[in-house]
C-alpha cells in the first residue's frame, strides 16, 4: 500500500541520504547489459555456440552496443553475470576462468570491451559458493578484489549465496574494502538486503556507505506477475527503502527484461516508465543481436533515459491508489516532476484517467507545462490547476509524463500543500 504518503514526500525531499560509498562512482543509476535473465547458466557451447555463456557472447554484445546505439544512449556496462569461472581455483589460490568458454581469459575480454569505449562487469559471491555452485569468495576477498583489479574489471556484482546470514553484512563490508584497497575504480552492486530482509531489517544506512547499489526483492523473471511482484515489494517498502538512495547509491529492483518473450508492449512500457521513476539501475538482460525494433526504441527513448539519469538523483515512490491505477512521482531537477499512471487492470480496454487526481498536480498552480513521454510523445501545453487533462491508459500500461511548473518550487508547493491533498483524498486513496 502505499502508506503515509504525504509524510514519505516531505521526507524524501529535504532529507539528503545518508552518507553514499566514496568511491566517485554511480552518480546516476548505472545503465548497462547483464546476462543473467536471458542467457542464465548455459555452459553448452558445443551445442549451441551463440548463447553460451562465453567470451564470444560478450564480445558481440559489445559489438551491438556501439553499432546499434546503446553506447550513445548510455548504455555502457557489459556485464557478466555467474557460471563464468572453472570450478577450481588456480595453484596462488586466484578465480579463474573456464578455459574452454573463455579461452582468452577474462584481461582479454575486459581489453576488448574497453577498445570499444564500454566497460565490462564480472560476477561473484560473498559466500563459499555462487548460487550456480562455482567457487565463492569467502576467505579470498582481498585476493578476488585484486584479481579483478588486476583484469581490468569495472563492476563487481557480489551475489549472496551460500553465507550465512549473521556474516552478511562484514562479508559485503569486507569485499568494499579489499576492492577500496586496489586502487582500481571497481563499481559495487550488492545483494546485502535481499538476504537479510527474511530474517531482519536491513542496515540501509551501513548498506549505502558499502555499496553502489542494492537488491533488495526477488529475482526478475520474464512475466508481468514477476515485473509487478516487484513494483508491489518496492511500494509496500518505500518508506524504508526510497530515502536510502541518491548519488552514489541505488536501490535495484533487478534486470529490465523488455525486448524477451513474457511483456506486452504496454508492460514493456510499463517496466521502463518505472524503473525510470523507481531511479534504478537500467541493466537490460536480452538479446540486443535480435531485438524487436518496438522494444529497441523504448530502451533508447531518450526521454526517459532522462528522467532515469536526472541529477537530482531522487528516488521516486507510489503517492496514491484509486481505481485500480497506481500513481508514481519522482521530482526532478529544475523544480520538474516526473509522474506515471499505472493501470492495474490486466482485463478490458484503456481506461481514461484525469492527471489532476494527482497529489502533486498543485505545482500547476498559477500554470505548469505538461508533456507526456509514454505511449507516445506529445507536448500537452501550458495547463492549470483546474484544466481536466485526461489520459487513457491500457491494462497493465503506464502513462508517463513530465511536469514543469511556471513558478514557485517544487519543494515549496509540495510542503505547502502535500497534507492538504492527502486528506482530501484520504477516501478515495488506498494508504
Amino acid at each position: 500500500m502505499c502508506r503515509a504518503v504525504f509524510l514519505l514526500a516531505l521526507f524524501v525531499l529535504i532529507r539528503p541520504a545518508a552518507e553514499a560509498l566514496d568511491n566517485g562512482l554511480a552518480l546516476k543509476p548505472t545503465m548497462g547489459w547483464l546476462h543473467w535473465e536471458r542467457f542464465v547458466c548455459n555452459i553448452d557451447c558445443d551445442t549451441d555456440p551463440n548463447n553460451c555463456i562465453s567470451e564470444r557472447l560478450y564480445m558481440q554484445m559489445a559489438d551491438v552496443m556501439v553499432k546499434e546505439g546503446w553506447k550513445e544512449a548510455g548504455y555502457e556496462y557489459v556485464c557478466i553475470d555467474d557460471c563464468w569461472p572453472s570450478r577450481q581455483r588456480d595453484a596462488q589460490g586466484r578465480l579463474q576462468a573456464d578455459p574452454r568458454r573463455f579461452p582468452g581469459g577474462i584481461k582479454k575480454l575486459a581489453d576488448y570491451v574497453h577498445s570499444k569505449g564500454l566497460k565490462l562487469g564480472i560476477y561473484a559471491d560473498v559466500g563459499t559458493n555462487t548460487c550456480a555452485g562455482y567457487p565463492g569468495s569467502l576467505g579470498n576477498y582481498e585476493t578476488d578484489a585484486q584479481t579483478f583489479a588486476d583484469w581490468d574489471v569495472d563492476l563487481l556484482k557480489f551475489d549472496g549465496c551460500s553465507m550465512n546470514w549473521t556474516l552478511l553484512g562484514e562479508g559485503y563490508v569486507n569485499m568494499s574494502k579489499a576492492l577500496n584497497k586496489t586502487g582500481k575504480s571497481i563499481l559495487y552492486s550488492c545483494e546485502w538486503p535481499l538476504y537479510e530482509w527474511a530474517f531482519k531489517k536491513p542496515n540501509y544506512t551501513a548498506i549505502r556507505e558499502t555499496c553502489n547499489h542494492w537488491r533488495n526483492s526477488a529475482d526478475v523473471f520474464d512475466s508481468w506477475n514477476s515485473v509487478k511482484s516487484i513494483l508491489d515489494w518496492a511500494v509496500d517498502h518505500q518508506d524504508i527503502i526510497v530515502p536510502s538512495a541518491g548519488p552514489g547509491g541505488w536501490n535495484d529492483p533487478d534486470m529490465l527484461v523488455i525486448g524477451n518473450f513474457g511483456l506486452s508492449h504496454d508492460q514493456q512500457e510499463s517496466q521502463m516508465a518505472l524503473w525510470a521513476i523507481m531511479a534504478a539501475p537500467l541493466l537490460m538482460s536480452n538479446d540486443l543481436r535480435d531485438i524487436c525494433p518496438r522494444s529497441k526504441e523504448l530502451l533508447q527513448n531518450k526521454h526517459i533515459i532522462a528522467i532515469s539519469q536526472d541529477p537530482l538523483g531522487k528516488q521516486g515512490y507510489c503517492t496514491a491508489k484509486v481505481d485500480s491505477f497506481e500513481m508514481w512521482e519522482r521530482p526532478l531537477s529544475k523544480n520538474r516532476l516526473a509522474i506515471a499512471v499505472l493501470n492495474t487492470q490486466d482485463i478490458g480496454g484503456a481506461r481514461r484517467f484525469f492527471v489532476s487526481a494527482f497529489p502533486s498536480w498543485k505545482i500547476c498552480d498559477p500554470q505548469c507545462n505538461v508533456t507526456q513521454i509514454l505511449p507516445q510523445y506529445k507536448e500537452m501545453g501550458v495547463q492549470t490547476l483546474h484544466s481536466k487533462v485526461v489520459v487513457s491508459v491500457n491494462p497493465s500500461g503506464t502513462t508517463l509524463l513530465t511536469i514543469t511548473p511556471f513558478s514557485s518550487s517544487l519543494k515549496r508547493v509540495h510542503n505547502l500543500h502535500w497534507q492538504d491533498t492527502y486528506i482530501k483524498r484520504k477516501q478515495a486513496t488506498v494508504l
